[in-house]
């Protein structure tokens, strides 16, 4: 079909939605004209960045690749094109013709920034952009307190968004203001010959598309080694394959205390298809409801909650970024801007090795490093080993885990390291975790610990928790580079300190 033939042809831009299946932007691109054209951008402001983890640009890859599949089996494509979005979309839906550009929103300070940049243009053109939100229950817009101001404590916020999420269910489909998943899209119009040739002979020269090769992807160089290790995978259909089994009698039904438990696979291992879009909030909340139809125990009604708890924290933390984007850039708290840490650079790098000496703190450091992805609970044990202990700046491993996160995400990350630091939206303003007694707590066998120190399997659980591992039995392991009590002490002083 030539361009400018047949029904209007619209585009629709792939961002943190890289799937067909309940994609509230897409569908209803779908629901206006068979003729749509999927699209992705590689954004240098985003491939470029010095903190993009190598297995962030493994799980893009695999999932893009899968989902330009996807569009062939709905009967249209996706296009892959590098270079800046703002230049690059007003000329691709100059090429096409195309009268609608649609994409979900999103909350991050950059992309909104560059959302705007390339609504004005297209609209300078005099073209059309259609947008909603897809990655989030309730907009951020919606979730106020009773004076009107966005939240900044999670408890009101979780009753709040669960009434709200309630109300919303009974409404059915997504695509009417409900939260019952909507279907993938299908019977899509391609492109035809003559639309090709105009991509070719667009008005500054040929546009740069960077086709997905159906067997290899797409050629993104990382050296990301650990994709035999990372509990996430890429892709829609792995990513509703992961979540049918967590929630079908998995996981899910001892979510609670199962979580917690990082020698155990206790969690769903959801968190980069989430960050991506290869799966939908709804999808998850759909499936967990399912699950709760089904249970019998009070125990396992429990466990959904608090899974459903979960999604609203992700669902705090974006809102939060969203009204107050500087928190992308420090301390939620004014008084953290004057802490006086130590930032000592050997410290750091040990921490950041997993060469501390603490074995529950290397163990999650080398989890992270060898896998790319890293337990919840071993998140908040090293933040706070990093920021309390050694008294480094959070912003400090805030970057470190982005480096190396399959799942890294501006909004949770940041929330969680400034709630792990005590700077950011948290009613308890100091908290400090003792290593030992997490290990205690959470891995009482040493099960997580040997897995990721393999030189120290042969230490008894006692002293693999404790860290109080006798000399000939460290074969090379290192002694701890502080001692807990004493920097607990230091910290407290330091805070206390502070002005108010």
């Amino acid at each position: 079909m030539a361009a400018g033939a047949g029904p209007e042809r619209w585009l629709f831009w792939h961002r943190r939605d890289l799937r067909l299946a309940d994609n509230l932007g897409l569908a209803a691109a779908a629901a206006a004209t068979p003729a749509v054209t999927g699209v992705f951008v590689l954004d240098p402001g985003i491939l470029e960045a010095p903190d993009l983890a190598p297995a962030r640009l493994w799980f893009l890859a695999e999932s893009l690749r899968e989902l330009a599949e996807s569009w062939r089996g709905a009967g249209s494509r996706l296009l892959v094109l590098r270079g800046d979005p703002v230049v690059l979309l007003p000329r691709l839906a100059a090429a096409l013709q195309a009268p609608v550009l649609a994409w979900n929103r999103d909350v991050e300070p950059y992309g909104r920034e560059r959302d705007r940049r390339v609504a004005a243009a297209l609209q300078a053109s005099g073209r059309r952009v259609l947008v909603d939100w897809d990655q989030l229950l309730i907009p951020p817009e919606a979730l106020r307190t009773g004076q009107g101001d966005p939240y900044r404590v999670y408890g009101p916020f979780w009753r709040n968004w669960r009434g709200q999420v309630a109300a919303k269910a009974g409404l059915g489909s997504a695509m009417a203001g409900g939260l019952e998943p909507v279907a993938a899209p299908s019977g899509l119009r391609d492109l035809g010959e003559q639309a090709l040739e105009a991509l070719e002979r667009s008005g500054a020269g040929p546009l740069p598309l960077v086709q997905p090769d159906p067997a290899t992807g797409l050629h993104l160089p990382h050296d990301f080694s650990g994709t035999d290790l990372c509990p996430c995978r890429p892709g829609e259909a792995a990513a509703l394959e992961q979540l049918q089994s967590f929630c079908d009698g998995g996981p899910l039904l001892a979510y609670e205390p199962g979580r917690n438990l990082p020698g155990e696979a206790g969690t769903s291992g959801l968190s980069a298809a989430l960050k991506f879009g290869t799966l939908s909030p709804r999808q998850a909340w759909a499936a967990a409801q399912q699950a709760r139809a089904l249970v019998r125990s009070t125990e396992a009604e429990q466990s959904i909650t608090v899974w459903e708890q979960e999604l609203a924290w992700r669902e705090f933390y974006q809102q939060a970024l969203f009204h107050f984007p500087e928190l992308a850039e420090g301390p939620y708290r004014p008084q953290w801007k004057r802490f006086p840490w130590e930032n000592d650079e050997g410290h750091f790098a040990a921490w950041r090795e997993g060469l501390t000496g603490v074995p529950i703190v290397d163990a999650a450091m080398r989890q992270l490093n060898a896998s790319g992805w890293m337990h919840n609970r071993c998140r908040m044990i090293v933040a706070s080993f990093l920021v309390k202990d050694l008294i480094c700046d959070w912003r400090w491993g805030e970057r470190a885990f982005m480096a190396r996160l399959v799942d890294g995400d501006l909004a949770a990350n940041n929330g969680g390291w400034q709630w792990s630091a005590s700077s950011g939206m948290d009613p308890k303003p100091l908290r400090i975790f003792n290593p030992a007694t997490q290990a205690a707590k959470f891995d009482p066998e040493a099960i997580y610990i040997r897995t990721w120190l393999p030189e120290l399997r042969h230490v008894s659980s006692a002293d693999l928790i404790s860290g109080a591992i006798a000399p000939l039995e460290r074969r090379g392991y290192p002694e701890q580079i502080v001692e807990h009590k004493l920097q607990q002490a230091r910290f407290k002083a330091l805070y206390a300190a502070l002005p108010r």
